[in-house]
């Protein structure tokens, strides 16, 4: 069996960056190393922040979307599930503790970030941890209860849906990042659709916060850092060679639900 790590990481510079694939079993053991070792590698006076490379990660175990958004975080709401009956709500929390010190944190998302990637995306923007950037994520926002029926398979039915600290529905929507940037397409992909987005899927559940725009984007990440738009944008905005209003956030304007 080959062992995939779900995090893989590197330093550029002065900037750590950090790419999670997916949420598995070991997601959140794989960041809590990596962090450790852009520590070790990069003196904490030098090290401008880090990025956190959610792009075309289509989800996973809510479990590790949780432990790797309460990383960041030092306190408050990470996501709540809401079922059918309005008493059927389940809330986490983070814990004490933030794993970067406090250092800058900007999350890049685009289409092919779905599921637990929006709900670490969500949080951390809620809270005003971090600062998004890409495009639309997915809109993947529903909770899946497998049944099993015997021998004859099983059911899959959706029993609760994921909202963020504000009290945002992300089925249908998504998140919407704080600072769009879009990614050109290479010629040779020039005229494809690769846009995704869970709204567009046939049958789909309509969310509470779903507007006619829907949600996804394109899913695509250039194989060449160099070419990557949105990974140059991020780490200017933390080295300071560029500037917006959505950077750094304000912790003191985290946005919650009442």
């Amino acid at each position: 069996i080959i062992k995939v790590k779900a995090v893989k990481f590197r330093v550029e510079n002065d900037v750590g960056y950090m790419k999670i694939t997916s949420f598995t079993e070991k997601t959140y053991d794989d960041l809590e190393n990596a962090i450790d070792t852009i520590k070790k590698q990069v003196p904490a006076d030098k090290l401008k922040g880090y990025v956190l490379d959610l792009r075309l990660n289509p989800g996973g175990l809510l479990d590790q979307a949780v432990s790797v958004s309460d990383a960041f975080l030092d306190r408050g709401e990470i996501v709540s599930t809401r079922g059918r009956d309005p008493k059927d709500v389940t809330r986490f929390d983070a814990r004490a503790g933030d794993d970067i010190g406090g250092k800058p944190l900007i999350v890049l998302v685009n289409g092919g970030s779905a599921s637990a990637s929006e709900i670490v995306a969500g949080a951390l923007q809620d809270l005003r941890r971090a600062t998004v950037v890409g495009t639309q994520s997915f809109g993947k926002g529903s909770v899946q209860t497998i049944i099993p029926l015997g021998e004859n398979g099983a059911l899959r039915l959706t029993t609760a849906l994921y909202y963020t600290p504000s009290g945002k529905s992300i089925q249908g929507k998504g998140i919407t990042p704080d600072i769009k940037v879009e990614q050109p397409l290479p010629a040779d992909l020039q005229g494809r659709d690769l846009t995704r987005g869970e709204s567009d899927l046939k049958g789909h559940i309509k969310g509470a916060d779903e507007s006619s725009t829907g949600s996804g984007s394109a899913a695509y990440v250039p194989p060449d850092p160099k070419d990557d738009l949105q990974l140059i944008y991020a780490e200017q905005l933390l080295r300071g060679q560029k500037t917006d209003p959505a950077f750094p956030p304000n912790p003191q304007k985290a946005v919650l639900n009442q």
